[in-house]
């Protein structure tokens, strides 16, 4: 028998004990396999029925809204709130609650409801979204240092232009001039050549530098 004809038997007499020895393992680790791509499969069904499923009762909430039946809108944003916690459609309906409760007046529901809305949403920017809005109803409530402090939790990469302007509305009202006309400067810059609440931001800096000169 020829070396490399031995060496072919061999191998074959290797590869068949080694499949006698471990063949079990091998169907079990299949199976595991199969089990696992149909288990993600349909969890990802299980997710897409669920978002289906808060788009359409984010879509009656709107409906509720226009049709002037905010009984409706509302026990529909909590059906949301408590069955459909993670999905983005109730991070939206929280906000917009948020939204009709700041201009009722009722800033301290509002920041209840955005805190609810930036606890459960998962996409970053959509959380930082949320935070800057808290921001905004911290400073409606005169609550200075609890703004820049919520504005201090957004990444550097989100929403700058706004989060500066935003700064520098609650570092005038503090009294801090100075850091105010940075924040205004930093936003101009993080803006863009075409963004329509540039001459917004201009007007905030003229009227820095007038007070400025008033007070001198």
């Amino acid at each position: 028998m020829a070396f490399e004809e031995y060496d072919k038997y061999e191998q074959s007499e290797l590869v068949q004990k080694w499949l006698r020895d471990n063949g079990m393992s091998i169907v079990v680790g299949i199976a595991i396999g199969l089990v696992g791509i149909f288990g993600w499969q349909q969890w990802r069904n299980h997710q897409a029925r669920n978002e289906g499923a808060a788009s359409q009762i984010y879509q009656q909430i709107q409906v509720a809204q226009a049709s002037g039946k905010p009984d409706t809108a509302s026990q529909l944003t909590d059906q949301l709130m408590k069955d459909y916690a993670k999905s983005p459609f109730a991070v939206f309906a929280v906000s917009e609650r948020a939204r009709q409760q700041v201009q009722a007046g009722q800033l301290d529901k509002a920041e209840a409801s955005l805190e609810w809305a930036e606890a459960h949403a998962g996409a970053p920017p959509l959380k930082s979204l949320t935070l800057l809005r808290i921001a905004q109803v911290e400073l409606a409530r005169d609550h200075g240092p609890q703004a820049l402090a919520t504005l201090d939790r957004i990444p550097a990469d989100s929403y700058q232009g706004l989060v500066q302007e935003l700064r520098g509305d609650v570092l005038v009202k503090l009294g801090r001039s100075d850091e105010a006309r940075k924040a205004y400067q930093t936003a101009l810059t993080a803006l863009g050549e075409e963004a329509p609440q540039r001459g917004a931001l201009q007007m905030k800096l003229d009227d820095l530098a007038m007070a400025g000169k008033q007070g001198a």
